[in-house]
């Protein structure tokens, strides 16, 4: 029987606990799926509860999805060229727009709620001995929105870590490293934000920026600390023997061309042609369809001259030995 999964994969190793006998429902997953699919059974799926969580599902999701009004989707083109000090960025009304506290109520309870189907649909396939196509499905999708949900709430709030880095200017950290940690801590937020304590998104996620800045400069100053001298290239490695040793070799190929354009080896013609065959020198070399030289093997300079390969072999080596020794004398000359 073919396996479909690593025999060390989370899946592979939940499959053989439960006694799993088919995967048809997982084998039909596209690729991506499959590995997504696995994830999610790999590690628990936490979400924030919610009191509308425990009304059933039906008039959950009704309260949830179809009553509240749908929050419009984040432009954030504008967040890229503030990437630098050197332009101070430019930001709009549009831009540092944030949700007011009724949109942060529905929109995180919307996300919430597809990480908690997540959740439970999740438990309902770790238990079962074969999962249900149905389900996966279902998990996969409940998934797929969740994610969507955490992207535009970040989208919403990326003004939050400009606004905080502004804060911390003064610090001696790199900025783009600055704007990376802070879109993480951003993220970080979002998945741990509980909007039933009722407090706003950006009271939370602000402290949650500044302090990834804090542990950020922290590291910054132990790496200073310990390499207290900037990256300067004069202090890299020379590549000067690389390149004396390049030369060197370009040199013995312009004097091995050399003898064999003058024939101060006094090799015969036919050594002379399986030189210039093998090895793409000379007048006899053979050519590519880009004009570059082609070496030949043993056997396709046989056949060109007519004898063996092996006999090819015999007549290169006793024409390298002449070629050797002629550069030997001059180099002791």
């Amino acid at each position: 029987m073919t396996t479909l999964y690593a025999d060390n994969s989370p899946l592979a190793q939940a499959a053989r606990l439960r006694g799993v006998g088919s995967r048809s429902a997982v084998a039909a997953l596209s690729e991506n799926d499959r590995a997504l699919y696995e994830a999610i059974l790999a590690d628990e799926y936490d979400y924030m509860d919610h009191p509308l969580f425990d009304l059933p599902t039906a008039e959950a999701e009704r309260q949830i999805f179809d009553e509240p009004d749908p929050i419009d989707q984040p432009d954030t083109s504008w967040y890229h060229p503030a990437m630098s000090w050197v332009d101070e960025p430019k930001l709009g009304k549009s831009q540092t727009k944030t949700m007011t506290a009724a949109e942060e109520r529905v929109i995180f309870a919307q996300y919430n709620y597809c990480r908690f189907r997540v959740a439970t649909i999740r438990e309902h396939l770790v238990h079962e001995p074969e999962p249900d196509a149905g389900s996966v499905r279902e998990m996969l999708d409940w998934h797929h929105r969740a994610w969507a949900y955490r992207e535009q709430i970040a989208g919403l709030n990326l003004a939050l870590v400009l606004a905080m880095a502004k804060r911390v200017r003064g610090f001696d950290n790199d900025f783009g490293e600055m704007i990376s940690e802070g879109n993480m801590a951003l993220l970080r937020s979002v998945d741990k934000f509980d909007i039933t304590r009722g407090f706003k998104f950006s009271t939370y996620a602000c402290r949650a920026i500044l302090k990834a800045f804090s542990r950020q400069g922290m590291k910054h100053s132990k790496y200073k600390s310990i390499f207290p001298t900037d990256f300067d290239p004069k202090y890299e490695k020379s590549n000067w023997q690389e390149e004396k040793n390049d030369q060197h070799e370009q040199d013995c190929v312009d004097e091995l061309k050399r003898i064999i354009r003058e024939n101060r080896a006094e090799l015969s013609e036919i050594e002379r042609g399986v030189i210039e065959r093998r090895f793409a020198v000379g007048d006899a070399a053979r050519t590519d369809s880009k004009g570059q030289p082609k070496p030949l093997t043993l056997e396709q300079v046989g056949k060109t001259i007519g004898v063996t390969k092996e006999r090819v072999r015999q007549i290169q080596n006793k024409a390298l030995e002449k070629i050797r020794m002629t550069l030997e004398e001059d180099f002791l000359r």
